[in-house]
């Protein structure tokens, strides 16, 4: 099923990412997290796509699995930075022939590792050249990524908006935009997107707080802020106790959610990192109080 089909229906969808594991104790981690699924009852999943398409095959592994064995609708991420028009039709091709309806279309980033990646001559600079390359050749649902808060490498969160606007005039039906701590950022965003003409749905990501380690780190790759209410509440906890904080973060993000849902969102796509019991926890609170 495509995704816009979803949110016709005026109900609020659930949905996760995933990504594919690079490890042993990333591979059981994250066989927990897919354990909880049934529970959870996703409307939709999403795999992300290594930089330079260093997880193409793990990729397409696990979009595999979660459809053949998990029975679930996957939003499969492609990141074109660096590959050629044969690697994008022939990974959309694969996703096709997998079943996907749906495919979230970025730019990706350069490998971390970049010594020995040659980027190709005919490679894509932006993502919205990836949405006008694929658009007239495939009819699949497309969205792309949007940034509350401007892209971490814009001039301007306006120059960013400008870009946002071309990805949805070149074919995009759907944004999910990286987390934010604060909503407010999320709203303004939306506001600025309607008053330039962005009218496809924008589904907020929720990022929530495994550890301080993670969060710092995560931010700092993304961009995103850190509001002093996070900082003063986890200062608060008892020092180095996993429990509490794992608590807390349920909590911060299970209000940070309902409000998000309150205020009409069309839906919430938490970050799992491959990570289950803060995202079990949340999305019990949210049930149990009718709102998903």
């Amino acid at each position: 099923m495509q995704v816009t089909d979803l949110w016709k229906t005026g109900s609020p969808t659930l949905s996760f990412e995933f990504l594919p594991p690079k490890t042993e104790k990333a591979a059981a981690m994250l066989e927990k997290t897919l354990a909880a699924l049934p529970e959870l009852k996703p409307d939709f999943v999403s795999v992300t796509f290594g930089a330079g398409g260093s997880t193409r095959e793990g990729s397409r592994e696990l979009i595999e699995r979660l459809i053949q064995d998990h029975g679930q609708n996957v939003v499969a991420y492609f990141a074109c930075f660096g590959l050629g028009p044969d690697d994008i039709t022939g990974v959309l091709d694969t996703y096709k022939g997998l079943g996907v309806e749906n495919v979230l279309l970025v730019r990706g980033d350069e490998p971390r590792d970049a010594e020995g990646f040659t980027p190709h001559p005919d490679s894509m600079a932006h993502a919205s050249d990836l949405v006008a390359f694929a658009r007239p050749r495939y009819d699949l649902c497309f969205g792309v990524a949007g940034y509350p808060e401007g892209h971490i490498d814009s001039e301007s969160r306006d120059r960013d908006l400008e870009f946002l606007k071309v990805k949805v005039d070149n074919g995009a039906e759907f944004i999910i935009t990286n987390y934010c701590y604060d909503n407010r950022l999320f709203f303004d965003f939306v506001e600025r997107c309607l008053a330039a003409g962005i009218t496809v749905p924008i589904v907020p990501g929720v990022m929530p707080i495994y550890s301080l380690k993670m969060m710092d780190i995560l931010a700092g790759i993304c961009g995103a802020s850190i509001p002093d209410v996070i900082r003063t509440g986890t200062a608060a906890l008892p020092e180095d106790d996993k429990a509490a904080l794992n608590n807390w973060g349920i909590e911060f993000a299970a209000e940070q959610c309902r409000d998000l849902l309150r205020q009409g969102v069309p839906g919430l796509h938490i970050y799992t990192m491959n990570r289950s019991s803060s995202v079990v926890g949340i999305v019990k609170q949210l049930r149990a109080e009718g709102l998903l």
